[in-house]
C-alpha cells in the first residue's frame, strides 16, 4: 500500500515581528532582501530519479490540495505588488503535468510590474507545448538532464524517457526560450565520468550547463557528504579537457558561480558553465530566495522543517494586505543558513520533489 506522502512541516506560531524595519520589502533579520519566488504548481513527476523520489511508495496531493489557476496568480500578484517580487521560477514535481501551467504563465504575464518568468522541468512533452508557453509569457527555462546516455538516464531517473528529455530541448530552441539552462547532478561512479561529454554536448547546442552539488532531499536518504561529488571534483574531472575560469560578472545572489570554458585541445573558447556548491561552499549569506508550496505553504530555505501557511488565509476570505503580512513575517523569521555544517543539521522528512526546487 502507498505510504502518505510525508512532511515534517509543522504550522508554527508567526515570528516576532516587533523589531522588523517599516518595509513592505520581504526582509530578514540578515539584511537580505527576497525578490525571487520559487512557486511549486506540483509534487508529483513523471520520472523518479533516485536523488529526489523513491522508486514507488509515494502518494500525491489530491487537486484540491494544490493552489488553482486563480490562487497562484494571486498569490504572485500579492508578491509582485505589495513584495518586490521581480522574478518567478515554477517548479515541481514536473510543472508539465499541469494542463493549466499555460493559463498560469499567462495569468502571471499580465502582472504589472511583469516579473520575468522562468521554468524548471524535465522537458517531457515540452516539444509540443513549448510555443505556446513562449507566447503565454514564459521567458526562460532550466531543464533537469544529468546525462545524455541512455542506458545512464534510465538508471538514475527509472524510466527509459531520454529521448523524450531531448525532443522537449529542441522544442524549447524552436520556440525561442533563450537561455536554456541544464542542471545536472553528479553520482559518483553512475555519471561523474561523463561531465566533460555532457558539457561538450551543451556547448556545442548553446545551452549554459550548471553542475549541482547533490543535497540532502532524497527520498530514500542515501545521501552521503563524504562520497558526494563536490564543486572541487567537477573542476577535477572538467580540467583535463577544458580550462575553467571566473566569470568576471557580478552573481548578484544567483547560486551558481560562473566560470569561462576554454578548449584545452583547440584553445578556443566555447561558453560558460555554472557550479552550484550548495554543500560544499554555501551562498546562504547572499539569498534572495522565498519558496511556496504547491499547497501554498511559504518555506524561508530549502531545509526549512516549519512552512507558514497562505492557502488558508487565501480560501477564508483574507485581503490580499493580510497575506503579505503572514509572507512578510514569515520571511522574517529565516534562518542565517540551511545548517548542513552544523552537527545537530536533521535532513528535512520532504523530498525535493514535494519540496519543489
Amino acid at each position: 500500500m502507498p505510504k502518505p506522502r510525508s512532511t515534517d512541516a509543522t504550522a508554527p506560531s508567526l515570528p516576532d515581528v516587533s523589531d522588523r524595519p517599516a518595509t513592505d520589502a520581504l526582509v530578514d533579520r540578515f539584511g537580505r532582501e527576497a525578490t525571487d519566488l520559487r512557486l511549486s504548481l506540483t509534487d508529483f513527476c513523471n520520472l523518479r530519479c533516485t536523488y529526489c523520489m523513491p522508486a514507488s511508495g509515494l502518494t500525491f496531493l489530491a487537486k484540491d490540495q494544490m493552489l488553482s489557476v486563480d490562487e497562484v496568480v494571486r498569490l504572485v500578484r500579492i508578491g509582485v505588488e505589495h513584495l518586490g517580487i521581480d522574478q518567478v521560477r515554477f517548479t515541481g514535481g514536473e510543472p508539465l503535468t499541469r494542463p493549466d501551467l499555460d493559463e498560469i504563465i499567462a495569468g502571471v504575464a499580465a502582472l504589472r510590474p511583469r516579473p520575468n518568468i522562468s521554468l524548471t522541468t524535465n522537458a517531457i512533452g515540452l516539444d509540443v507545448r513549448a510555443a505556446k508557453l513562449k507566447a503565454a509569457g514564459l521567458d526562460r527555462i532550466n531543464v533537469s538532464l544529468d546525462t545524455v546516455v541512455s542506458e545512464t538516464f534510465e538508471r538514475m531517473s527509472r524510466r527509459p524517457l531520454l529521448h523524450r528529455v531531448l525532443e522537449g530541448i529542441d522544442g524549447a530552441r524552436r520556440a525561442g526560450l533563450d537561455p536554456i539552462k541544464v542542471n545536472a547532478v553528479l553520482l559518483p561512479g553512475v555519471n561523474d565520468h561523463e561531465l566533460p561529454d555532457l558539457l561538450d554536448w551543451c556547448l556545442d547546442r548553446g545551452l549554459q550547463l550548471r553542475v549541482i552539488e547533490q543535497m540532502p532531499l532524497d527520498a530514500d536518504r542515501i545521501w552521503d557528504r563524504t562520497s558526494m561529488i563536490t564543486a572541487a571534483d567537477v573542476h577535477g574531472i572538467l580540467a583535463d579537457r577544458f580550462e575553467l575560469t571566473a566569470a568576471e560578472e557580478p552573481r548578484n545572489g544567483a547560486p551558481a558561480e560562473l566560470y569561462e570554458v576554454t578548449d584545452r585541445s583547440s584553445g578556443a573558447h566555447r561558453g560558460q558553465v555554472g557550479i552550484i556548491a550548495s554543500v560544499t561552499r554555501p551562498f546562504c549569506a547572499d539569498c534572495r530566495r522565498t519558496r511556496l508550496t504547491a499547497e501554498g505553504r511559504v518555506r524561508t530555505c530549502l531545509f526549512s522543517r516549519e512552512e507558514t501557511d497562505l492557502r488558508g488565509a487565501l480560501r477564508g476570505g483574507g485581503s490580499d494586505e493580510e497575506i503579505a503580512r503572514i509572507w512578510r513575517a514569515a520571511q522574517w523569521g529565516k534562518k542565517a543558513g540551511h545548517g548542513m555544517n552544523s552537527t545537530d543539521f536533521v535532513q528535512p522528512d520532504r523530498p525535493m520533489s514535494a519540496i519543489g526546487g
